[in-house]
C-alpha cells in the first residue's frame, strides 16, 4: 500500500444553520495550502488547510493534520 502526503484546503459554509464543507482544493505544498486558505477566508464562514496521508491505490485520506484555520471549521477527527 503506497501512500503519500497531500495538502488540501476545505472551505465551509452555512446551510440552514449547519456548517457544511464546500469543494475541496489541492495544493502543491504546505505553504501554498496556507496561502490559498488565507485568500479564500473572506468568501467563506471558515476555511481550513490540512496535510493528509493519501493511499495511492484507493484514494482514501487519513491522518489529517491542521495547517491553518480561518473562521469556523468542523472537526475532521470527530467520530
Amino acid at each position: 500500500m503506497a501512500s503519500g502526503e497531500k495538502f488540501i484546503i476545505l472551505p465551509y459554509k452555512k446551510n440552514r444553520g449547519n456548517l457544511v464543507p464546500g469543494e475541496m482544493r489541492q495544493a502543491s505544498s504546505a505553504a501554498s495550502a496556507e496561502k490559498i486558505a488565507s485568500s479564500m477566508s473572506a468568501r467563506f464562514v471558515g476555511v481550513a488547510a490540512y496535510a493528509v496521508m493519501v493511499d495511492e491505490e484507493t484514494g482514501d485520506m487519513t491522518s489529517p493534520r491542521l495547517l491553518a484555520r480561518h473562521g469556523e471549521i468542523a472537526d475532521l477527527n470527530a467520530a
